[in-house]
């Protein structure tokens, strides 16, 4: 279907539709300007498509992933160290994100099948999921910079109760930036769409505001705030770990540039887009492009959202198996589980303990 075409339909139905509730329109949100119409079949058929694939993939990764490490936590760590107690919170915060793809990939499958209360409840599991995952990846890389750049001063500091309260101080943060979803997130019928799970219920204005303070919010305070203190840290780190004699300096910082690579290359697209949305919504002139420009920012959305989402899942793997400890207890796992491996592992992990206690290095020796 032409541009065009699917053009006319949606004006159709729009005037079909004004007429029927021509008697029953709410005068706020009647307007003395044109309205332009954004056909946006492209658009969903995309999403339909493609984006309940990544989806469940994600699901699936981030669980098989995060119960991994949760196990090998449960099974082999005691909670008594603040890394553990940090790496603990980012799995569950990863979990609770990961517990709201499914009901998403089931959403753009068709329409919102589970009613208001769960539209509400899976927003904002999704918000506060993905907020306190960022927020705790940080709060270890700034932990790491204690251990490694403080590692005398941090060894007073970093009890189990300061590891407590920062986590709940993350969890509050994140809470409290995802109360938006509980209050706008409602369920109404589309005549294209069916059931849509959305915000809703105030003018359009109004909404839109409240938009500008997601997206701002989103880009500062977990995107650039985040950026400026992983920066900070990390390069501190490389400055401490250049400065002494180290036998394993190179893998350490080879293991700092993947993860502020990794980072950088998963969130800051997505966080661009973020950003031009925001731009698009302040902009008050009509133009004959803002129909294109909205799909393309669309299109780039859907992409550069599941690249960001994609780092929920993997992030485990950077702050544990890269660590000879979690390597050590994953072998021993595998070893436990299947017998005919054990020849084959070095399970040396008493001698791995002795050698990463003394360095700085033990920072990244999870």
């Amino acid at each position: 279907m032409s541009y065009e075409d699917q053009y006319l339909d949606q004006y159709l139905l729009f005037k079909e539709l004004s007429d029927e509730s021509e008697n029953t329109t709410d005068p706020s949100y009647v307007v003395s300007k044109s309205v332009l119409l954004c056909p946006k079949q492209a658009v969903n058929q995309f999403g339909a498509r493609f984006i309940p694939v990544i989806y469940f993939t994600n699901f699936l990764l981030s669980y098989l992933g995060n119960g991994l490490v949760l196990f090998i936590i449960y099974k082999y760590e005691k909670l008594c160290t603040v890394t553990n107690i940090f790496l603990l919170n980012l799995v569950l915060s990863n979990l609770l994100f990961a517990a709201s793809l499914p009901f998403w990939a089931t959403y753009h499958l068709s329409e919102w099948i589970f009613g208001m209360a769960l539209c509400k409840m899976v927003s904002s599991a999704y918000f506060i999921g993905f907020y306190s995952s960022i927020l705790f990846l940080t709060l270890m890389t700034f932990d790491r910079y204690l251990a490694v750049v403080h590692a005398v001063a941090a060894a007073k500091s970093r009890k189990k109760a300061y590891a407590i309260i920062a986590s709940v101080a993350v969890w509050c943060i994140s809470i409290v930036a995802s109360v938006k979803e509980l209050v706008l997130q409602n369920v109404w019928k589309s005549p294209l769409n069916g059931l849509i799970c959305e915000e809703s219920g105030y003018a359009e204005s109004t909404m839109n505001r409240w938009r500008l303070v997601s997206y701002y919010q989103q880009f500062l305070l977990f995107f650039l705030l985040p950026m400026f203190m992983v920066m900070c840290c990390y390069i501190s780190i490389t400055v401490r770990i250049l400065s002494i004699r180290m036998k394993e300096k190179c893998r350490a910082i080879k293991l700092i540039f993947v993860i502020i690579f990794t980072f950088f290359a998963c969130w800051t697209p997505y966080n661009i887009v973020i950003l031009l949305r925001a731009i698009q919504i302040s902009r008050s002139s009509e133009d004959a492009d803002l129909c294109s420009d909205a799909e393309s920012l669309d299109f780039a959305l859907y992409v550069t959202r599941n690249i960001a989402y994609l780092y929920c899942c993997i992030s485990p793997v950077f702050y544990t198996f890269v660590g000879k400890k979690f390597q050590s207890h994953f072998r021993r796992l595998l070893a436990k589980r299947i017998p005919c491996l054990k020849r084959h592992m070095n399970l040396s992990s008493q001698s791995t303990k002795t050698t990463s206690q003394r360095t700085p290095h033990s920072a990244y020796e999870y």
